[in-house]
């Protein structure tokens, strides 16, 4: 039998990016909006002050919702920022005439390497208004000047974004098959149906092909056996959430870092908590804990996202994974847990991206399906060059989505969505399938 993965997915996929691309909103579809002298914009560190004109102008542009207990979660409630001392700026905006029109968030965060903890930025959120898009390399050329800091961390960048970090000499994540996630069907016809809605299908060839898909995908994977093995007797998994994180996880971080030098963010219980405890989160998060004899050996987070009011999918990934001496019998019963931990929350699909090779061939033994970003969306940088040439290797890296803002930032909501006026929805409208095009190669389903 052909494979789907390789055959039909990639021709859906084709046809998703090229409907895009033939859109008929586009810049001449847009009258009553006059251009006029743009006004000079300066650069500034952000404020909390700032947290409005910066909510409206990623709500314009279609960057997930914020809220100001985020912004508090993030720096004021953030345990770097202790560690760190010296404040750290938590981004910074492009104004002009008193409004904002561009910015970048600067999220501090720790690593441990070689016995030593290292202080880190993440940037993120960088946004800027199409008017002043020139100016994007002046936010972050402000990122990569702060001081006092050992590495630079890109995670969510689009190919764009990240060219302009190449050019302050950063560059991609070493990791070998970083960009590819991997992914199980955990319901072949909501799957199915969610992706002939993405494909804007009428609703009597959504549901022929739906239904033809549908099937075709289950005798699959019956065929390609496409599910985790089952796990063995002597490990226990039992399901809790964010609160259920304990000191327990603690030791296993400390026995974590003393095994063996590679960069690994931190994962203290604080930490975890802190990460994973979104405000106003509407998705849903579980971790399982794996035990033998009573002693925690590996614990694996899950995150179950709501439902995609467009087509209809809900989605589960596998967001942290840290297990003692990389147990490979351990691994196998978390992924397990998770896919099945997947299915109870009603997800279509369990995803997993990053991750080292010998636990990515433990994944792979449940003959996942696969999809790749266009580019490397992981950037890093390091202030010590000798560093630098260090993380260059492939074995130094225990990159995962907890790195960066790949898993902490996720919508959440204020109380209040922004205002925002006509002339900013109509430029947003404009500009939207030039921006879906850019975003859509990192986030597409399969």
């Amino acid at each position: 039998m052909p494979s789907l993965e390789k055959k039909f997915v990639s021709a859906m996929l084709a046809l998703i990016r090229e409907r895009r691309k033939k859109s008929p909103i586009n810049g001449d579809d847009i009258s009553g909006i006059r251009t006029s002298a743009v006004v000079p914009a300066k650069i500034r560190e952000a404020k909390f002050s700032d947290f409005e004109g910066v909510a409206t102008l990623k709500h314009c542009w279609g960057l997930a919702p914020d809220s100001p207990e985020n912004w508090k979660r993030l720096w004021q409630h953030n345990p770097a920022s202790r560690y760190m001392g010296s404040e750290q700026p938590i981004g910074w905006v492009l104004e002009a005439d008193g409004k904002i029109v561009g910015y970048l968030g600067n999220i501090p965060q720790l690593y441990r390497y070689g016995g030593k903890t290292l202080t880190a930025v993440t940037a993120h959120g960088l946004v800027v208004d199409p008017s002043y898009r020139a100016l994007s390399a002046s936010l972050v050329a402000a990122y990569f000047h702060q001081k006092s800091v050992d590495l630079y961390i890109s995670t969510t960048a689009i190919e764009a974004v990240g060219k302009i970090a190449r050019a302050f000499k950063s560059d991609p994540l070493p990791q070998a098959e970083y960009h590819t996630v991997l992914f199980w069907v955990i319901r072949p016809y909501s799957f199915s149906r969610s992706l002939m809605m993405k494909l804007g299908l009428n609703t009597v060839l959504r549901t022929l092909c739906s239904g033809f898909l549908s099937v075709a995908i289950a005798v699959e994977k019956i065929f390609e056996r496409r599910w985790p093995r089952k796990s063995p007797s002597r490990v226990s998994v039992n399901e809790t959430n964010v609160d259920g994180i304990d000191r327990e996880f603690d030791d296993l971080w400390l026995q974590k870092v003393g095994e063996e030098q590679r960069l690994l963010a931190d994962r203290t219980s604080e930490t975890l908590k802190w990460h994973f405890g979104i405000p106003s989160d509407r998705g849903d998060t579980s971790v399982l804990r794996c035990s033998v004899n009573g002693k925690l050996l590996g614990y694996a987070v899950v995150r179950h996202e709501p439902e995609d009011q467009t087509t209809g999918l809900k989605k589960s990934s596998i967001d942290d994974m840290l297990i003692a001496n990389d147990d490979r019998e351990v691994v196998g019963a978390l992924i397990l847990a998770a896919y099945r931990c997947a299915r109870k929350a009603g997800s279509h699909t369990l995803e997993v991206m990053g991750f080292p090779q010998n636990l990515r061939a433990v994944f792979r033994s449940g003959h996942p399906y696969s999809r790749q970003y266009p580019a490397c969306p992981y950037h890093y940088k390091a202030a010590d060059p000798a560093l630098h040439q260090q993380l260059s290797k492939a074995d130094q890296w225990y990159a995962t989505p907890f790195d960066g803002d790949a898993s902490l930032i996720r919508p959440s909501y204020p109380s209040s969505p922004p205002r925002v006026t006509l002339r900013e929805q109509m430029e947003f409208d404009r500009n939207q399938v030039a921006e879906d095009v850019a975003v859509s190669e990192r986030t597409e389903v399969v």
